[in-house]
């Protein structure tokens, strides 16, 4: 099965490398006011992909914001479960494992 996959992403980079070189020809854009800019047409597509890309991930931050306010509310407000003594030296866990590499 990874197999597969490998074989699928590299057909999608082919694919799209084999299209970025068959749009390399200059292209005007047309701005407002009579102003224009040339550029090859693939760094136009990366562009605009590149802004689509951020516009798409700037309309998620309210609600990324949202979702983490509920979730600090919600661990504020939950008890934690009763620690049973079990000896002196044992010691409480810690309310959630550790996070490495974030």
């Amino acid at each position: 099965m990874r197999i597969l996959a490998w074989l699928a992403r590299a057909l999608v980079f082919f694919v799209l490398f084999a299209f970025a070189l068959n749009n390399q020809h200059e292209v005007t854009l047309k701005w407002f006011f009579g102003a224009e800019s040339r550029a090859p047409m693939v760094f136009i597509v990366l562009v605009v992909f590149a802004l689509g890309c951020a516009l798409g991930a700037l309309a998620m931050v309210p609600s990324w914001w949202r979702h983490r306010r509920r979730a600090a509310l919600r661990e504020a407000t939950d008890t934690p479960a009763p620690v049973t003594d079990a000896g002196p030296a044992s010691e409480p866990l810690p309310a959630h494992p550790p996070r490495e590499g974030l």
